[in-house]
């Protein structure tokens, strides 16, 4: 089994933000592989369905992001997932827009939804960083990660990026980062 978890904060207010890429990709892998309904469950919206004959639980935390640990730590707690089968979808400063990097433990970047399911699960999972730019003002960082997207960036992002997560994410639950960070860097 995997668990793929998109970061996010809940409020209609953020759709569309940069800091809520990893709703928009889980929502995308979601309708691509025909997932049923989102439910409630855990302090978060859960799915479980399959993406191409593996079990995957998708799961969207709906304890805003700087508390995201708590909705993952209780989701691979009561389905007793590997911490290694866990795949990360976030926001990263430090990649330009729509550029994807893979990576397994390490740091956390300054990532706040990172620190809070670190502290719940310990640091051994798969991270996929969505590049979202980084602002030309270091104290604006807040503001810019809780902005919406431009209209051009809201249209490759939904008819693009995220269609190619979705579609490639099988490449992740097969281990092959390099694969899946290729095919993704070819849009």
């Amino acid at each position: 089994m995997h668990i793929i978890v998109g970061l996010g904060n809940p409020d209609k207010k953020y759709t569309d933000t940069r800091h809520n890429i990893g709703f928009t990709a889980v929502d995308k892998i979601h309708e691509h592989y025909l997932f049923p309904n989102f439910r409630e469950k855990f302090n978060g919206l859960i799915s479980k369905g399959k993406i191409h004959g593996q079990d995957v639980i998708l799961v969207k935390p709906m304890t805003y992001m700087n508390l995201s640990g708590q909705c993952v730590g209780e989701v691979i707690r009561f389905y007793k997932c590997p911490i290694e089968n866990v795949v990360v979808l976030h926001d990263d400063l430090d990649l330009p827009f729509a550029k994807i990097k893979t990576k397994v433990a390490g740091g956390n970047g300054g990532h706040n939804g990172l620190k809070s399911i670190t502290s719940h699960i310990g640091n051994n999972y798969r991270r996929i960083k969505i590049g979202i730019d980084r602002p030309k003002n270091k104290a604006g960082v807040a503001n810019y990660v809780l902005k919406q997207f431009s209209k051009d960036e809201k249209n490759a992002i939904k008819n693009k990026l995220a269609p190619n997560i979705a579609t490639y994410i099988k490449l992740i639950l097969e281990e092959k980062d390099s694969e899946f960070m290729n095919k993704l860097h070819l849009f």
